[in-house]
């Protein structure tokens, strides 16, 4: 049984809110990799916890993105280290720094903003004068 997850001084994913399970791993290990069930799978699940605001889950699950499933449920799995308990910190980790991503509130909506009437006649008379000036460099005729 995980122990509880602490997020932030204000917020702890309780332990009935996640699960995890533990399977063999690809990659370094030599002969144990196959006898030593090192990877770990944590589930949490999002869409009941009651640690978590709705709209906080509703980015959550956003920013999980492959990760989260159909039911609310979000699997990380960590397999980059040898040991399980390596790999156990690696994801409750991992899924700590996604909760707290999903807690930031999204930045206000961008305000559409138009150039001054100065501005605007300042650039086309500088359009005009670089104009001016390309022109002049044409053919000099000797009429």
């Amino acid at each position: 049984m995980p122990d509880p997850l602490v997020i932030t001084h204000r917020i702890t994913i309780p332990d009935y809110e996640m699960a995890e399970q533990f399977l063999t791993a690809g990659g370094p290990g030599g002969q144990n990799v196959n006898k030593v069930a090192s990877a770990v799978q944590l589930r949490f699940y999002a869409a009941q916890s009651g640690a978590i605001s709705p709209d906080a889950k509703r980015r959550l699950i956003k920013l999980a993105g492959r990760r989260a499933t159909k039911e609310g449920e979000i699997l990380i799995e960590a397999s980059r280290h040898r040991t399980q308990e390596r790999n156990r910190e690696d994801a409750r980790d991992r899924l700590r720094a996604l909760v707290i991503e999903a807690l930031k509130p999204p930045p206000p909506p961008r305000k559409k903003t138009r150039p001054s009437r100065g501005s605007i006649e300042r650039r086309i008379k500088e359009k005009k004068g670089r104009g001016a000036i390309k022109a002049m460099r044409g053919r000099v005729d000797d009429g």
